[in-house]
């Protein structure tokens, strides 16, 4: 387990969080669940489905690929989400497989387990639809890496990815290999996850916590490999009680698409397959906004920013799910940062604060930012392009949200 910072009760009190009455530590204690999830599934790691590879119009056939996926909650039974989201033709998957990871593509002994659609060893997935499992008996600890394997043994068309994985995955053009416990034929790698959107765990966390956001949430920044994304830290945190769910995609904004690029739907268009649709979820955390403000076209009217966390409160609230609202950090330094832009910012982080549509508020800004130039994050949490927050900083986030308001 990675180890988080300690934040003190005066200090939660400086970043605007709510009080809590009734614990004696409370943003370290873990709230009571009322209820657990349908059939005792919980998300343990997710990825949200982002765009198509370009240029794949006849997809990758022929192409076993190997993803590296971080688990957030443990469990003895595992099953797989696999998106045709962006696909335009229906999509066979020929053989499909989970595994603990050894080291590298190599699976760790006796865990490789092929998976079943139905009952039957393969499935065609229409284009824009999704694809889960059967349940396969395996032990997953939390905070470890699972290897799920695709086969395509035909032309299928645009291939589904996310972009941003900030993990080192594995693949073979050799044909099928996903049943091979070595990772020898693996020998070329990749630095995004393909196909693979989600692994459910049954026998072990209580419910899961999706975070909704951009390449902040993404963990760009962030160092590849070390699982160091805020959304990383907030699951060391919780010791595998709860599944944590990164649904942020590098570039997304909340109200428009950016065409051609891997920036995913806008955050309200995706809600219901990223959030709504995820079993298990007792929990919300939106940081999404500031793409909208610095990127072309700027949304400087704030109240179409604010309007837009309405109506996913009101969603979720609708589905049983809590809703958190965080604070959009500083970016003063950042390439484009001008007066206007930030206090399109203010404004925003003024409504987060002080509107009560959220259901508790987590202060990242406060969190982050430097006390001397307020405007601007604390270098020693700066990634050094003065937008994302580095490893340091993306620790710093995870800290400042109490978690018996989760």
């Amino acid at each position: 387990m990675r180890r988080f910072l300690a934040v003190g009760t005066a200090v939660l009190a400086g970043f605007g969080l709510l009080s809590t009455s009734g614990s004696a530590n409370p943003e370290s204690a873990l709230p009571d669940v009322a209820q657990h999830a349908v059939g005792g599934w919980v998300g343990t790691w997710a990825a949200a489905p982002a765009a198509a590879v370009p240029n794949t119009p006849d997809g990758y056939p022929g192409y076993s690929i190997r993803n590296v996926v971080h688990t957030s909650a443990g469990g003895g039974r595992a099953r797989v989400h696999l998106s045709n989201a962006f696909g335009a033709a229906p999509l066979t998957f020929g053989h499909v497989t989970v595994a603990v990871q050894g080291t590298g593509p190599d699976a760790a002994a006796g865990t490789l387990r092929s998976l079943t659609f139905g009952g039957a060893p393969s499935v065609v997935v229409p284009a824009g639809a999704e694809a889960l499992s059967d349940p396969v008996s395996l032990r997953v600890s939390a905070d470890s890496n699972l290897l799920v394997t695709t086969y395509v043994p035909a032309a299928s068309g645009p291939v589904t990815y996310h972009p941003a994985a900030a993990q080192t995955s594995y693949f073979t053009r050799a044909g099928d290999f996903a049943a091979s416990e070595s990772g020898a034929p693996y020998t070329e790698q990749t630095a995004v996850w393909h196909y693979v959107s989600g692994v459910d765990v049954q026998g072990g966390a209580d419910a899961s916590i999706v975070a909704l956001g951009d390449s902040i949430t993404d963990g760009v920044g962030s160092a590849s490999g070390a699982n160091h994304r805020w959304p990383d830290y907030l699951a060391d945190r919780l010791h595998g009680r709860f599944g944590v769910l990164n649904a942020g995609i590098s570039a997304n904004r909340l109200l428009l698409d950016v065409p051609g690029s891997g920036a995913g739907q806008n955050a309200l268009s995706r809600f219901d397959r990223d959030v709504l649709s995820v079993g298990g979820v007792r929990t919300l955390i939106v940081l999404e906004g500031i793409n909208d403000i610095q990127q072309t076209p700027h949304q400087t009217d704030a109240s179409a920013i604010t309007s837009a966390y309405r109506q996913l409160v009101a969603q979720a609230h609708a589905r049983g799910i809590r809703v958190l609202g965080g604070t959009l950090t500083p970016f003063k330094g950042w390439r484009v940062y001008d007066e206007t832009l930030e206090a399109t910012r203010q404004a925003v982080n003024a409504f987060i604060r002080t509107s009560g549509v959220f259901d508790a508020v987590i202060d990242f800004d406060a969190a982050v930012r430097d006390p001397a130039d307020p405007l601007r994050m604390l270098p020693a949490y700066d990634s050094g392009d003065h937008l994302h927050p580095g490893d340091a900083g993306y620790e710093r986030m995870a800290a400042a949200i109490r978690l018996d308001r989760l």
